[in-house]
């Protein structure tokens, strides 16, 4: 039988990631990826957005590895020339009573170590933006865009230069502890497989949850349960009407619908949330509701066509009426599951925080695994 030192499940942006940074210092590291190519589900469906790190709770891993991975990642791009755009957000108070939330927001931000941050009155927002209305913004200026696509072409080439091993069309269906590791079983291009790893990395994204069943976990009672939580976009004719991101507070699952540049300059709307129970990437809302919720603090898209973009699905592990809810990233040692690391409900801010994730990944490996 086959035998591999670290197999990693999944190759969106953390898989592929955590298998470029595991690669550096460990041999025989094998991706397995269900898809016909890497990141082709959550990893490209979503806003591009290197988020600052103002909308996580204070200590979080979410918090933590976002502010870190935004560094990592602006320092990554201008090294490997990955395109990106520095462009600064505004998130608008676009009522009185929403200058308390925004307040909170503000102090959040400062809490987990985001710099620059700063309120904008009314005037000072319309010299900035002149089409936006409203009370008062939080500027953000650490936030930016990226090309998704780009930065896993990245990670996949750190990966191949460092003899890791990626097999698209593989899907693990069984994952069950042997003696000396895992035995990790499958189908591959149609053949069965199996092979054993001394260390299993759960990257699986929106099927993390089942990979983690596999090996025999209870999802429900360990919180492991994802709910898959589904966003549309679309797309803004004509001249864009803004240069930075402008976000509106967050509330239900998701930030709001708001309006992202994309690298080229034409605006995106979206995501809204709303939850499902397939994955598919068909736009099911419809133009009205985001028209309402945009006008609100860009009144002129009253004026301007929009046209229906694409659809992302998010691996969030709060349900539709739970509290905020962390990462899991989890070496599984005190379930007698020692070398398997999960990786659950990586959502937003997952690709602002893929490579701090990664190096996360592989301090648990350093100093937990390996030992």
């Amino acid at each position: 039988m086959e035998s591999a030192n670290i197999v990693i499940v999944g190759a969106g942006v953390v898989g592929l990631a955590v298998a470029a940074k595991l690669s550096e210092g460990n041999e025989s590291v094998f991706v397995f990826e269900k898809n016909p190519k890497f990141g082709q589900e959550t990893s490209s469906h979503n806003s591009g957005v290197i988020h600052s790190g103002i909308h996580y709770p204070k200590d979080s891993l979410k918090a933590k590895l976002c502010v870190k991975g935004n560094t990592m990642l602006y320092e990554l791009c201008e090294k490997h020339r990955i395109p990106y755009k520095k462009l600064g957000k505004l998130t608008a108070a676009i009522t009185e009573e929403e200058i308390d939330e925004l307040e909170k927001l503000m102090r959040q931000g400062q809490d987990n170590g985001v710099e620059g941050l700063k309120f904008l009155e009314r005037e000072e927002v319309k010299k900035l933006e002149p089409n936006v209305e409203v009370e008062k913004a939080l500027l953000s200026p650490s936030t930016g865009i990226i090309e998704p696509d780009e930065l896993m072409n990245h990670f996949y080439a750190q990966a191949r230069k460092n003899n890791a091993v990626l097999a698209t069309e593989t899907e693990v269906t069984g994952l069950k502890k042997t003696d000396g590791g895992y035995g990790v079983s499958g189908t591959s291009v149609g053949e069965k497989f199996t092979i054993t790893a001394k260390t299993v990395v759960n990257c699986a994204g929106l099927y993390s949850d089942k990979i983690a069943a596999m090996v025999g976990l209870d999802i429900d009672k360990l919180g492991y349960r994802l709910h898959p939580c589904k966003g549309d976009y679309f797309r803004l004719a004509g001249k864009p009407p803004v240069k930075m991101l402008v976000y509106p507070l967050p509330k239900g699952a998701g930030l709001g619908i708001h309006l992202t540049p994309d690298l080229g300059g034409s605006i995106r709307l979206g995501p809204n949330s709303y939850y499902v129970d397939k994955i598919d990437y068909q736009v099911e809302s419809n133009e009205k509701e985001f028209r309402e919720d945009v006008e609100s603090y860009l009144p002129l898209i009253r004026e301007r066509q929009i046209q229906i973009d694409s659809a992302g699905i998010r691996p969030k592990l709060q349900g539709p009426k739970d509290p905020f809810r962390d990462f899991v990233i989890k070496h599984e040692a005190d379930k007698d599951l020692f070398g398997l690391i999960n990786l659950i409900g990586i959502e937003s801010p997952g690709l602002t925080a893929a490579p701090a994730i990664a190096e996360f990944v592989s301090g648990i490996i350093e100093n937990e695994i390996k030992r």
